[in-house]
């Protein structure tokens, strides 16, 4: 359905505008209570989102003072109250370089979504961060 596709579209803005702003409560609205993340392969944590949220309001920060998304190419599929979405993103970030300036690291990949449909619109119950380069580390 399109309304469907349409929120769910927003839940993934909604995620990339709390991952930049660093408006970390808006991310309550994207993500289920109980759901999985997982950031290993840009080096972060899997864990539980409960454990997620303050980790990236620690870390982020601290390392990437400004953050950017671009989203493209949503691969939506919805089935029933349960939806895949696959979100091809690219983030570049800059980050100081050590010797008083600053270096641009970006990262290139998919992100892969497991959603349901709740009392509350959509929620995404796991999410991978798929990288597929990386340039700048």
């Amino acid at each position: 359905m399109l309304s469907d596709r349409a929120e769910i579209t927003d839940v993934l803005v909604r995620y990339t505008r709390a991952i930049d702003t660093g408006e970390w409560d808006a991310l309550d609205t994207v993500f289920a209570a109980d759901a999985q993340i997982d950031y290993t392969e840009s080096g972060g944590i899997a864990a539980a989102y409960a454990e997620v949220k303050p980790w990236l309001a620690e870390m982020l920060p601290a390392f990437f003072p400004k953050r950017m998304h671009t989203l493209g190419q949503l691969d939506i599929r919805v089935d029933g109250d349960s939806a895949t979405c696959a979100a091809y993103f690219h983030n570049p970030m800059p980050m100081a370089d050590g010797a008083g300036g600053e270096r641009i690291v970006e990262f290139g990949g998919i992100y892969h979504h497991t959603l349901a449909r709740t009392a509350d619109g959509w929620r995404s119950t796991r999410l991978h961060e798929e990288i597929i380069w990386r340039r700048g580390l």
